[in-house]
């Protein structure tokens, strides 16, 4: 109990238990992030008492050296070992695991296709089905699209996997094919900054190819792409 080291680690424990399950007997709880704040506030006050003096410094980071460089013998040094390689190892697949993509859905509620601004609600595709504009709309998919969404239309170009969430798989009938050809026009036309708070967390890496295509070109990959993943847009019905 005479060692700081053992002092400090006593007090952010009781520090956390207080915080993480006594203090909410009595008012509402703190968010994680608030309580790995305060415990921050406090081990920061705790080095400063503990380095105000140099019997002070020496007491509680002459341990903390000695081991670190080596300075140590017996179990104590296999110890260091182990930490050295052990500490590393943590720290490189939590942070794998952090940023490697996942195709698992985002543990957040949100809508998968967000209704589009009211401009864009009813546009009908100006420009015919036909073969001219079947390959005019597969060239510009190929020249801008492909590399993200795939050369056959499945969400797996070259640049896939460097995106979380991965590109929409377009030959999947849970994404076009469940689509009207307006939804996609503007989902093309102003791309994931387009994309309303009910589309969160997901932000879509789809840049704003209405800087970079015309109107006319839009309708036209959307046409394209259609064909190219064997889909057909979705049409409302119209009453007798």
């Amino acid at each position: 109990m005479k060692s700081p080291l053992i002092s400090a680690a006593i007090l952010l424990g009781g520090v956390f238990a207080f915080l993480k399950f006594i203090l909410p007997l009595f008012t509402a709880p703190l968010p994680a992030s608030l309580i790995y704040l305060y415990l921050a506030i406090v081990l920061s006050g705790i080095m400063i008492f503990g380095t105000m003096s140099a019997g002070g410094l020496e007491a509680f980071m002459g341990p903390i050296y000695r081991f670190i460089s080596g300075e140590i013998d017996g179990p104590t040094k296999m110890a260091r070992i182990l930490v050295l390689i052990v500490f590393p190892l943590l720290v490189g697949w939590q942070t794998y695991t952090k940023l490697a993509p996942s195709e698992l859905p985002p543990a957040e509620n949100r809508t998968i296709h967000p209704a589009p601004p009211g401009e864009f609600v009813g546009l009908a595709n100006p420009y015919p089905t036909n073969e001219s504009t079947i390959q005019e709309g597969k060239g510009i998919y190929a020249a801008n699209c492909s590399p993200c969404h795939g050369p056959n239309f499945d969400g797996k170009g070259s640049a896939a996997l460097g995106f979380n969430p991965p590109p929409a798989n377009f030959a999947d009938p849970g994404t076009i094919a469940q689509l009207q050809e307006s939804y996609l026009f503007w989902r093309i036309k102003k791309g994931g900054v387009g994309l309303p708070i009910e589309g969160m967390p997901w932000k879509s890496a789809m840049p704003r190819w209405e800087h970079e295509l015309t109107d006319e070109k839009i309708w036209k990959v959307i046409i394209g792409e259609y064909d190219g993943a064997g889909q057909s847009p979705r049409t409302w019905e119209e009453e007798d």
